[in-house]
Parts: C-alpha cells; structure tokens; sequence
C-alpha cells in the first residue's frame, strides 16, 4: 500500500464496528477522500477529537483498495467556536454537507478546498447570518451555475426586477416573472455578494433581507444537487 500525506477537511464521519469510524475528507490534493480511522473511538484515543467534523488536519494514509487508512492526523484548527455553539455548527453542517454532494472522489478541487477553509474560518470568527449563503451562492459559481442578476432573464429588461427563478437561472421583471418574489434589499445584497463585495456583505446584521438571501441560497444549492440537504431542516427559525 502507498502512503500519502494530504491536508482535509473533516466533513462527515459514521461508526464502523465497535472502535473504528469511516471519516469524509474534503482534501488539498486528492479530492474527497473516505478513510477509516481505528481505535478512534476508544476512551483513551485522542486521534479521534482530531476527527471530527470541521476540523482542518495535517493527514498520512495508507492507501486501500476501496477505504484508505488514516494513520496520522495533527490538527491545524479544531474551529472550536463554531463547534461550541449550536447556531454556528449548524450552519458548518450544511455546508459540510453540500461539499461531501460536490466535491468528487480522487479530484483535486483546490479552489472548493481554499473556499471552503475561508468559509469555515469566518463563521469562527464572526456570527454573520451571511456566511454559510454566502459561500453557496460562490460554490455555484465556482460551478458554473451564476445566477443573473442585472437583467431580467427572459426578455432583457433592467427593472423592475421582481422575481427569482432556479429554473432560468436567475431574476425577472415584472412582466416575465415565475418563481420566488425577490426584493430590492435581497438583490441588491446577492449582488455585493457575487461582485465583489463579499467583505462587505459579510458585515450585515441580521434582517428580513438575509434571511431572504439565506433562504433562496440553500433552495439554490439544493436545486443544482438535486436533493435536500437534511442539515439545514435543523437550522432556527428556517
């Protein structure tokens, strides 16, 4: 067996057998990466606080036939406030889960690995009700599934703008409109959040705006993957 060493993502795990546990990576230099670590799960093992999700880690495997085998894991960051409350971890969740739906196994995605540890290192920092949004609306993106938001995608008008729709991909008028009702605060903040302006968005407090961006996002998110995404039923107030 070859060894490797990577730096991941802890995005999901699940028990196997009576000590061990299947860990998700998102990682670095290989993608997504499902290994087991054993005896993680032992009283004494404190390999396994290392494993858990949201952690960032300095990783060797032993690679396997179907399962690699994690051998070393040295944390990086364990994200503790994200981690130590209920609201933040939540929102980690669903964002966990969406990348473990994106991310493809042995497929380097740098950029959703960087998008991800940026995403991750800012909820810590900061309890923005735009974060985890944010970072949606910039996976899909990063997809190739950015939305328009300037004109109306049906028939070309510049206002009003009144409407979302998943299925055109984007806003529209008065006239053309299907879909979800949008309001100017909404758009405008999706705007700074795909044009530039992520810092700045990221500063908004908490208002019927957000919740409008945070919304359209997960129904977004959950529109290109084709699925629900069950970590964001448990978000409040949703």
């Amino acid at each position: 067996m070859a060894l490797y060493r990577d730096e991941g993502i802890v995005l999901r795990t699940w028990k196997l057998g009576e000590a061990d546990r299947i860990v998700v990576f998102l990682t670095l230099g290989r993608g997504k990466v499902r290994a087991v670590a054993k005896g993680v799960r032992k009283t004494r093992s404190k390999f396994g606080a290392r494993l858990e999700p949201t952690s960032h880690a300095a990783l060797q495997f032993y690679e396997g036939r179907e399962l690699d085998i994690v051998t070393q894991a040295d944390s990086i960051d364990h994200f503790r406030a994200v981690r130590e409350d209920l609201d933040r971890f939540g929102r980690a969740a669903t964002m966990l889960e969406a990348v473990d739906q994106l991310a493809q196994e042995g497929e380097a995605n740098p950029r959703l690995f960087q998008m991800l540890l940026g995403a991750l290192r800012t909820l810590s920092a900061q309890d923005a009700p735009l974060v985890a949004p944010a970072f949606f609306w910039k996976v899909l993106a990063l997809e190739g599934y950015r939305p328009e938001l300037d004109v109306c995608v049906e028939c070309g008008a510049a206002e009003p703008l009144v409407a979302f729709d998943l299925d055109s991909g984007g806003v529209l008028c008065r006239g053309c409109r299907r879909g979800s009702s949008i309001t100017p605060d909404a758009l405008a903040l999706l705007r700074r959040i795909l044009g530039g302006q992520l810092g700045a968005a990221l500063g908004e407090a908490a208002s019927p705006a957000t919740h409008e961006v945070d919304h359209l996002a997960t129904r977004a998110m959950e529109h290109h993957l084709e699925r629900r995404l069950r970590s964001a039923a448990l978000l409040p107030n949703w």
